[in-house]
């Protein structure tokens, strides 16, 4: 998720507006600039994404050499960089890509946000789950070298309540399962919990925070953490 856009004073133009599982979502077109807004919270935009695509190849960078064609889950499409940043890189296997909200996921279908994905939606690797990711993380049983979260506005600034149970300690314990030994977790951030950061180091090891200047407020940042075998 992105804060880069909510300083832009340009005319705003509503594309879409729905009422999804958890309330109302809405696209909105900015100049050139198209921004995801949720029950009247700014979550993203495609301004810059720069942290967004950080999210998936700092995981891959993470992973060690020899794990060959790693699986990766990506939790909430969002306005399409990460999962584009994934389907560019040759050295994933399957990538599965998580969305709970089906206008988010026909703007990328068929919409406007198709743009920036529709390469995705061709590769074979790609496999779109509609779901509630903290549902899917405690009811499949999958496992894979990647998981990279950004459903929210990071681990202290939920979109809904329900996702706070992602970051605790039973979601912290149930993401560890989630992943095969020696995987990797990276969780986006608006900014930097020292908090979650320490919970992290009761489930995980090798536990450090990457941060991605933005051009205005604190820097965005991305958790990670390895599962040990």
């Amino acid at each position: 998720m992105s804060f880069a856009g909510t300083h832009d004073q340009s005319s705003c133009v509503t594309v879409d507006r729905r009422t999804g599982p958890d309330g109302e979502v809405v696209l909105r077109r900015r100049g050139e600039r198209y921004e995801i807004i949720a029950n009247g919270c700014f979550l993203m935009d495609t301004s810059d994404g720069r942290s967004e695509r950080l999210l998936v190849n700092a995981a891959l960078d993470a992973l060690l050499p020899s794990v060959a064609r790693p699986s990766v889950l990506i939790g909430g499409l969002g306005v399409g960089f990460s999962l584009a940043e994934a389907v560019a890189e040759p050295r994933w296997g399957r990538i599965v890509i998580v969305e709970r909200e089906p206008a988010v996921i026909d703007w990328h279908r068929t919409g406007e946000l198709a743009q920036f994905t529709k390469e995705a939606w061709d590769d074979p690797r790609t496999q779109l789950v509609q779901a509630d990711l903290v549902h899917h993380i405690t009811t499949c049983q999958d496992r894979h070298h990647a998981l990279c979260l950004d459903i929210d506005n990071g681990p202290d600034w939920t979109v809904t309540e329900a996702n706070a149970g992602l970051y605790d300690d039973a979601g912290l314990a149930t993401l560890r399962a989630r992943l095969h030994p020696g995987g990797v977790l990276a969780v986006w951030g608006a900014q930097h919990s020292a908090a979650f950061e320490e919970r992290l180091r009761g489930h995980f090891t090798d536990v450090r925070t990457l941060r991605v200047p933005v051009p205005r407020g604190e820097p965005d940042v991305i958790h990670l953490a390895h599962r040990n075998a």
